[in-house]
C-alpha cells in the first residue's frame, strides 16, 4: 500500500457521544447481547456431534421442543445455518472496540472457547457450522447453497475476533481451518478453482489476505492467489461492464477481497480491480437517490433505474458492502466523493434499514410508491442481511475520522470524541453536533432564528498536551446549499472550496475551538435515466412522502423542492425533519426515510 495512504484510527481512540448514531449503536448492542450462546453456536455443536437437533413438536408443550432455537436461516436443515454466528462474532468484537465492554467481551471469548472445543473434536482442522462434504458437491457441481460463502462468515468473525478483541484463541482456530482448505484446495487446477468460484464465495479472498497480513505465511499468501477470481477481475481490468444483471453481493466481498490483497501484498494488480469495480458499479452505473442500487439482488443496468422501482430495491448488505469498500479507496486517495458517498448510504441505508425500537432489519428498501418495509425477527429469520446489520451498527466510529502522517481527516460528522497522537503528543479532539442538541444559539433558520436551523452547524474542541503543529482536514458535502462558514477560535477563516472538497486548517494546536457551519436545503433529485422523476432530500437525508400511491406532482415555478414547506418543525428541547407538500390537489407529509417504522411511503413523484 502506498506509504502516504490514510489509516483507520483505532476505535479504541473514537468515542461515540449522545445522539442518533449512538442510540442506534446501543440497540444493536442491546439485540448482540440478548441471542444466547448455546442458540447462536447451535449448529456448529450439531456438525460437532457435542448434541443433537430438537424439533419442533406442537403435541407436546415442554421447554426441549426446540421452539426458542434459532430458525430462519438458522435452522439445522437450512444450508446457510450458521453464518449468522460470524456476523455475531465481527459486530460483537467491534462493538467491544468501541466501547469495552466486558460483557460483550465475556460473551465472545465463551464463543471462541466453544468453537475451539467443536474444531478438536472435528479433528483438529475444520470448525464450520456445515459438513464439508457441501464443498464436495459444490466442486463435483451439484447444487449447493453458498457453502464457501458460510464459511467465510465464521472465518470473518474469527479474524476480527482477534484483530479488534484480542482473542489469540481465534487466531488459532482460523491458521486449523486454512490448513485444511490449502490442502483441499491443492487438488484442483485453475478452471477447476474457478468454476468453484462461480458459486458465490463471499469475503474468502478478503479472509485469506487478512490472515496473511498477520501471519505472512506462504501458505496464506497461496490462499490468496487460488482464490482469486478470474472471470470476474479480467472483464474488469478490461474497462467492461461485467456487472449489468450480475448478483451484486457476491461479487462486492470479492472486490473487497482484491482490495486488502493489495494492501498486504503491494500487488498494484489488485488495486486496480478494486477501483475498477467502483467504476462499474458507482461511476459508470449510477444509484438512486439514498446511494445504494440494486434490484432483486442483482444490479441494473447503467442510468436505467426506473424500471426497476419495486419492493426487492436496495439489499442491505449491498449498502453495507459497498460502504466498506468506499472505505478502502477513501483511505488509498483521499477522494473526499468517498466520504459523500459512505455519508448518503450512512443515513439512507444503514440508519433506513433498522428499525428505530427494536433494532431490527429490513432486507430490502422498497423503492416503489407506497412501499413499506419489511422487518426481521429476533430470532426466526437470520437473513444475510440480518448478519450485516449487526457488523454496520458497530462501525459509527470507525468512519469518522482518519490520520496519515501529521494530517486528521475528518470524514464524517458524528457526535464522539478523538484521542490522537500527534507528533508524539496526545491530541483530544471533541466534536458536539448543534442540530442533534436543539441548542439554537448561533444556528438560526431562514425564518429568523426563532425557526428551524437551515444549518448543520458542528463544533469542534481541539485540546492538546502542549502545542503541536498538524493539518485537520474537514469535509465540505456534495450537499451545501451556500459557501461554508469555518471559524477558529472565533476568527472567520476564507473557505474557498466548493462542495464536495476538503478545507484544511494547518496551524500550531493546543486549546481551540472550530466551528463548522454547513448550509443546507431541500433539494429534488432526479432518477438517473428518468429526470422526469423526483425524490427530495434535506442535507444527505432522504425525505418519504406518507402515502401509499404515487402521486403527480405540479411544479408551475419549475424547481419541485419549492413545493416542501416546514412543518411540525419543533418538538420540547429538539427539532424536528417534517415538511409538508404545497399547492397540490391533497395534502402530503415528509419524513426522515430513517424515521420510517410501518407507514406506506413514498420516494419518487412524476412532476408536471
Amino acid at each position: 500500500m502506498t506509504a502516504n495512504a490514510y489509516q483507520p484510527i483505532s476505535q479504541q481512540r473514537v468515542k461515540l457521544l449522545p445522539g442518533l448514531f449512538q442510540q442506534r449503536r446501543e440497540l444493536n448492542t442491546q439485540y448482540l447481547l440478548s441471542l444466547q450462546d448455546r442458540n447462536l453456536l447451535q449448529n456448529y455443536l450439531i456438525e460437532a456431534r457435542l448434541i443433537s437437533p430438537r424439533w419442533r413438536n406442537t403435541s407436546h408443550g415442554t421447554s426441549n421442543d426446540g421452539s426458542d432455537w434459532h430458525w430462519g436461516w438458522e435452522s439445522p436443515t437450512c444450508q446457510l445455518r450458521g453464518h449468522f454466528l460470524g456476523h455475531w462474532l465481527s459486530g460483537a468484537a467491534r462493538t467491544y472496540a468501541g466501547t469495552g465492554d466486558v460483557q460483550v467481551k465475556a460473551k465472545l471469548d465463551h464463543i471462541v472457547a466453544e468453537l475451539a472445543r467443536c474444531q478438536e473434536r472435528n479433528g483438529g482442522e475444520w470448525a464450520g457450522s456445515i459438513p464439508p462434504s457441501y464443498l464436495e458437491w459444490t466442486a463435483r457441481g451439484q447444487p449447493t447453497w453458498a457453502p464457501h460463502y458460510v464459511i467465510h462468515k465464521t472465518l470473518m468473525g474469527l479474524l476480527d475476533a482477534y484483530t479488534y478483541a484480542g482473542n489469540a484463541q481465534a487466531l488459532d482456530i482460523t491458521v486449523k481451518m486454512a490448513r485444511w482448505f490449502h490442502r483441499w484446495t491443492a487438488q484442483f487446477t485453475r478452471e477447476q478453482m474457478d468454476n468453484l468460484l462461480d458459486v458465490e464465495t463471499g469475503g474468502m479472498l478478503e479472509s485469506w489476505a487478512n490472515l496473511y497480513g498477520i501471519t505472512s505465511d506462504p501458505t496464506h499468501l497461496e490462499l490468496i492467489r487460488r482464490y482469486e477470481r478470474p472471470r470476474l477481475f479480467e472483464p474488469l481490468l478490461a474497462g467492461g461492464d461485467p456487472l449489468t444483471n450480475l448478483h451484486a453481493n457476491t461479487t462486492i466481498p470479492e472486490a473487497q477481497g482484491a482490495a486488502r490483497a493489495y494492501e498486504v501484498t503491494g500487488d498494484e494488480r489488485y488495486r486496480r480491480i478494486a477501483e475498477a469495480y467502483w467504476r462499474s458499479a458507482v461511476t459508470d452505473r449510477g444509484y438512486y437517490v439514498t446511494g445504494s442500487q440494486t434490484s432483486g439482488e442483482i444490479w441494473t443496468p447503467p442510468f436505467e433505474l426506473a424500471e426497476r422501482l419495486g419492493n426487492l430495491n436496495q439489499e442491505h448488505c449491498v449498502v453495507y458492502n459497498m460502504m466498506r469498500l468506499a472505505d478502502y479507496l477513501l483511505r488509498w486517495s483521499g477522494d473526499v466523493a468517498y466520504a459523500d458517498y459512505m455519508e448518503r448510504n450512512l443515513y439512507n441505508g444503514i440508519l433506513a434499514q433498522q428499525h428505530l425500537e427494536t433494532g431490527m432489519v429490513t432486507y430490502f428498501l422498497p423503492l416503489r410508491a407506497g412501499g413499506r418495509k419489511l422487518w426481521g425477527s429476533p430470532t426466526n429469520d437470520f437473513w444475510c442481511c440480518h448478519g450485516s446489520l449487526v457488523q454496520a451498527h458497530a462501525l459509527h466510529d470507525a468512519y469518522t475520522y482518519y490520520a496519515r502522517s501529521d494530517e486528521l481527516l475528518l470524514a464524517q460528522y458524528i457526535p464522539s470524541e478523538l484521542v490522537w497522537v500527534a507528533h508524539g503528543t496526545p491530541v483530544t479532539v471533541t466534536q458536539s453536533f448543534d442540530t442533534e442538541s436543539g441548542r439554537t444559539t448561533q444556528v438560526v433558520g431562514a425564518a429568523g432564528p426563532w425557526h428551524r436551523p437551515n444549518r448543520w452547524a458542528i463544533d469542534l474542541t481541539v485540546h492538546a498536551d502542549r502545542p503541536v503543529d498538524f493539518t485537520l482536514k474537514v469535509r465540505l458535502p456534495w450537499w451545501l446549499a451556500g459557501p461554508a462558514t469555518i471559524t477558529v477560535n472565533g476568527t472567520q477563516r476564507a473557505v474557498a472550496e466548493t462542495p464536495s472538497s476538503w478545507h484544511a486548517i494547518a496551524r500550531t494546536w493546543q486549546n481551540d475551538h472550530v466551528r463548522i457551519e454547513l448550509p443546507k436545503a431541500v433539494t429534488a433529485c432526479p432518477l438517473p435515466g428518468a429526470e422526469d422523476m423526483v425524490a427530495f432530500m434535506e442535507g444527505p437525508v432522504v425525505l418519504a412522502g406518507l402515502c401509499d400511491e404515487e402521486r403527480a406532482l405540479h411544479a408551475e415555478g419549475g424547481d419541485p423542492a419549492a413545493l416542501l414547506v416546514s412543518d411540525d418543525e419543533r418538538q420540547w428541547n429538539r427539532w424536528t425533519i417534517r415538511y409538508r407538500m404545497r399547492g397540490q390537489e391533497r395534502g402530503l407529509r415528509f419524513i426522515p426515510l430513517y424515521e420510517v417504522v410501518d407507514q406506506p411511503y413514498t420516494l419518487y413523484f412524476p412532476v408536471r
